[in-house]
């Protein structure tokens, strides 16, 4: 991380990060925190956010702000963010990263699990901005909303309907959202990774053969590193990206 760009405008920045425990939400944590930003987030996964809270107060003298809470419960993810401003103040960036990948084919698909998949995948998303465009509009400075979308969104994989669906809906709510709340000068865009290099794709998905094939798909033939897609979510969420609002911008090493 040493090599990022460093934006002064996120120094002291209060941001609100969902799914901030591990893969790509532990390096966006960390990436915001080495900027000097005040960072909380929400997990379930209370043991790697302990781990990374411990790790980042070494570094930077400052511990991020952790609070466990199950996204699909709106009341306690709407409480959460509300809860972090009390503690670190306005909130200036909010990170819409949480989110489950599982493959189901259609046939599998129940209403339940249907609901499930657009509860984490969607909804939170929704709710969560709801939540804090209405504490950015009333604190009167602006905001930006980072939703984290998917390339599968746009290719449209085998056996990940629920997903893909959810994917491809965050892409249309951050189009209208970002209309929705230009008028209180919040921005909001998307990230659409491609096949980021996690621990949860390490040792589910992310088989030697699997891969090769992906390298044989892209045109730069290297890892995309969680920390390439949290650099993408530095520069929205810093005043350089101040008037770019309802875009969606694919960090996937030229696959798409």
């Amino acid at each position: 991380m040493d090599e990022t760009t460093k934006y002064p405008s996120l120094e002291g920045r209060s941001v609100f990060i969902t799914g901030g425990a591990t893969g790509i939400g532990a390096a966006m944590v960390e990436a915001f925190a080495l900027q000097g930003a005040k960072v909380a987030f929400v997990d379930l996964d209370a043991e790697s956010a302990v781990s990374l809270c411990a790790r980042l107060e070494e570094q930077t003298g400052i511990r991020p702000w952790f609070q466990l809470v199950d996204i699909t419960d709106t009341e306690a993810l709407q409480g959460s963010i509300t809860a972090a401003v009390e503690a670190l103040g306005p909130l200036q960036a909010l990170v819409n990263n949480a989110a489950n990948d599982n493959r189901h084919s259609p046939a599998e698909v129940t209403t339940r699990s249907w609901r499930d998949c657009m509860a984490i995948n969607l909804d939170a998303a929704f709710f969560a901005t709801q939540a804090a465009a209405q504490l950015m509009a009333a604190q009167n400075h602006g905001g930006s909303v980072i939703n984290l979308s998917s390339i599968n969104a746009l290719l449209g994989p085998t056996n990940m309907p629920g997903y893909v669906t959810a994917k491809a809906g965050v892409v249309g709510m951050t189009k209208a959202l970002a209309r929705d709340y230009g008028e209180s000068q919040i921005r909001v865009n998307a990230i659409l990774p491609g096949w980021v290099v996690t621990d949860r794709q390490l040792d589910t998905w992310l088989t030697p053969e699997a891969e090769a094939d992906w390298m044989k798909q892209v045109a730069l033939k290297e890892r995309l590193q969680p920390s390439e897609v949290a650099n993408l979510a530095l520069f929205l969420a810093a005043d350089d990206s101040r008037m770019i609002t309802g875009q969606s911008f694919t960090i996937d090493g030229g696959r798409t």
